[in-house]
């Protein structure tokens, strides 16, 4: 894929002005309330992992659970870790999962503390990359600066970038280094080509690979793409030899050793033993069981639950549901969107198009509005797909370019490969439950590309059908800007998971709150919930959490002194006991789990 037009990497300044005004965007939206929100439940697995404590005291037990001994002390509970306790932590407070975000999220903290603004500014960072990134490889890879330009914009704007970059968890990282792979991936076949593939590629492509798979295991399905497209479109041993020993490098070096001695081995364990665990939940309790809306594994379960998934991968599409818009709606948008492209199609290569064709297709999207029982004005947006699907068709066909069509196929294959992979698995495991966003999210940058290629091609189109489709991506455009209000203020459950929005983070108030009141002589009392621990790895050496003790000190001044003990009496407030009164001064209330999350 080396496209050789003149001028191809050059940008002007008005591009670069435009591209510069959608960073700014981006970033606005990523920062914007990044810590008004407290941490919740993944977020408190990765903090406890980057500190290697181990959550609910796996590897304290010399601190809270030692035979006589009364209190503990922030002094205590932040005393050295080996790396065998950053092993165990992982292993036990988050399935072994994603070692190489919680590593370097634990330098960054070293670096710039732990409060909830700090350690999320780290994801927005990466989803900044993921904004300039996708701008970069759709300009190289389609020779157009007006579609990178559009597929920034895209990006920018994505709800789910938006929702991650607020999220102290892998994603954001793992999709900038799976794309930056791709693009690795792309640059290595055009260097191939002229044969001057330098090995500084290579190592970047090897160190891409390992720290995808190393953020997030499901991110292998992006380099089963790549390997499919080489089967598919290289026939040159000397590239498979190159790539092949890259891959196996990588993996020797840097995977094999954490899947076989560190906390990697356990994640097959893990797996399989969910695997039953969600079959066992999809058969018996599939709505109120804690864990998210899952049904058994049949395949009309698996592709009601996946077109949801699918329809939010695209944000053209994001939202177009039939439970969103009702199947009658659904229905009607489709049919009258049929008739629309039935006309369009007709007169595609006419050299004169009747003077009704304008003014048919837009009356019959905008009549979808009057005829449709929910009035959300997104239901023009669905019956417009198949208007949307001959933009693609003549998207494709505008690309004549051989490698240029190849990079569309490659694009598809990334959307494809982590999707199929998802159904396939919850057929295998016969339960829907990881049928979800986060695991596609590796496919969001392609058919952001997708989209930005199509929104190219329709600057092309009859002025008539730019009119059109133009104001119904605008419509889509004012609910996905909805959206980032929703997810910005904290009452997006698809995003977010919370229908109300969370208060700050109740731990650092609480620490806070410590801080500004202890006196020598005082002691902490902090709510001890019973544990129900769910197999080997969950339990522990007490019956009751000490989860909310570890939370908080992980705010408390790692040399101070403060006495603090568990009250196995109530499992809801800190309190303060004053050392000369013994009155009881009350520090935070979660009100059961309301504050907990």
């Amino acid at each position: 894929m080396n496209f050789r037009q003149p001028g191809f990497l050059s940008t002007s300044r008005s591009t670069l002005l435009i591209l510069s005004i959608i960073l700014l965007v981006a970033f606005g939206l990523r920062v914007y309330q990044l810590d008004a929100h407290g941490i919740f439940l993944d977020e408190k697995f990765t903090l406890v992992c980057t500190q290697g404590v181990v959550q609910e005291g796996a590897n304290q037990r010399d601190v809270f659970f030692t035979p006589g001994k009364t209190y503990f002390t922030p002094a205590e509970f932040w005393k050295p870790k080996t790396l065998a306790d950053y092993n165990e932590a992982i292993i036990r407070s988050d399935i072994s999962n994603s070692p190489a975000y919680t590593g370097l999220l634990a330098l960054w903290i070293d670096l710039f503390g732990i409060h909830d603004y700090s350690t999320r500014f780290l994801s927005v960072l990466f989803s900044m990359g993921v904004v300039l990134l996708t701008y970069l490889l759709a300009v190289r890879y389609t020779g157009s600066e007006r579609v990178g330009l559009f597929s920034a914009a895209l990006a920018a704007t994505e709800p789910f970038f938006v929702a991650y970059a607020h999220v102290a968890r892998s994603y954001s990282m793992t999709i900038f280094v799976s794309l930056l792979s791709t693009y690795l991936f792309l640059r290595i076949l055009d260097r191939r080509s002229t044969g001057n593939a330098h090995w500084s590629l290579y190592v970047g492509y090897g160190l891409t690979y390992a720290l995808t798979i190393l953020g997030h295991s499901l991110g292998a399905m992006v380099f089963v793409a790549h390997g499919l497209y080489l089967l598919f479109y290289v026939r040159e041993f000397k590239t498979y030899l190159a790539l092949g020993s890259t891959w196996l490098l990588a993996t020797l070096v840097l995977l094999v050793p954490w899947f076989t001695i560190g906390g990697g081995k356990y994640i097959f364990m893990t797996m399989a033993y969910q695997a039953q665990f969600y079959r066992n939940l999809a058969y018996t309790n599939p709505t109120n069981n804690g864990f998210g809306y899952m049904l058994p594994g049949t395949i009309p379960n698996v592709l009601k639950m996946a077109m949801p998934v699918i329809a939010d991968l695209f944000w053209l599409t994001n939202g177009l549901t039939i439970d969103a818009l009702g199947r009658r709606n659904t229905l009607l948008g489709l049919f009258i969107g049929m008739i629309a492209l039935a006309i369009v199609w007709r007169y595609r290569r006419a050299v004169t198009v009747p003077g009704w064709v304008p003014v048919a297709v837009p009356v019959l999207l905008a009549g979808v509005l009057l005829m449709a029982t929910i009035k959300s004005g997104q239901q023009v947006v669905l019956a417009a797909l198949p208007l949307f699907g001959y933009l693609l068709y003549q998207t494709v066909r505008s690309y004549r370019i051989t490698d240029q069509r190849r990079f569309i196929v490659l694009l598809i294959m990334l959307l494809i490969t982590p999707t199929l992979f998802l159904l396939i698995m919850a057929l295998k495991n016969d339960h829907t439950y990881g049928i979800t966003q986060r695991y596609t999210s590796f496919s969001f940058p392609y058919a952001i590309i997708l989209l930005g290629m199509m929104l190219d091609q329709l600057l092309r189109m009859p002025r008539f059908l730019q009119l059109t489709l133009g104001a119904i991506v605008l419509v889509q455009g004012y609910y996905i800007l909805a959206l980032d209000k929703r997810i910005l203020d904290d009452v997006a459950p698809k995003y977010t998971q919370f229908f109300k929005p969370r208060i700050k983070n109740p731990y650092i108030t609480a620490a806070t709150s410590i801080r500004e009141q202890y006196s020598p002589g005082d002691t902490v009392l902090y709510p001890a919930i019973r544990l129900h621990p769910a197999d080997e790895i969950e339990k522990t050496y007490w019956p009751f959490s000490i989860k909310d003790a570890q939370l908080t000190n992980l705010y408390l001044p790692k040399d101070a002194s403060y006495y603090q003990r568990m009250d196995t009496t109530q499992s809801d407030r800190i309190w303060l006991v004053k050392g000369k009164t013994g009155k009881r001064v009350l520090i935070f209330d979660f009100k059961g789990q309301t504050y907990r999350y």
